[in-house]
């Protein structure tokens, strides 16, 4: 039990040492992550719909 609670009070003691970022950091960086997933996600629906078009010409009867 003594290791437990030595560790519980390590981490608590770590996560003191932590600078943790503003809110503006954050937000700020949750818009990069969100345009970096939207535009990543038009460029993967632009690549599939044009080589659907191919397969469909292609493969067409």
């Amino acid at each position: 039990m003594k290791k437990l609670f030595r560790f519980c009070k390590e981490c608590v003691a770590e996560l003191r040492k932590v600078t943790w970022p503003s809110r503006s950091e954050v937000l700020s960086s949750v818009k990069v992550v969100f345009i970096s997933t939207v535009v990543v996600a038009v460029i993967l629906g632009l690549l599939d719909w044009v080589f659907t078009q191919g397969m469909n010409l292609v493969f067409a009867s």
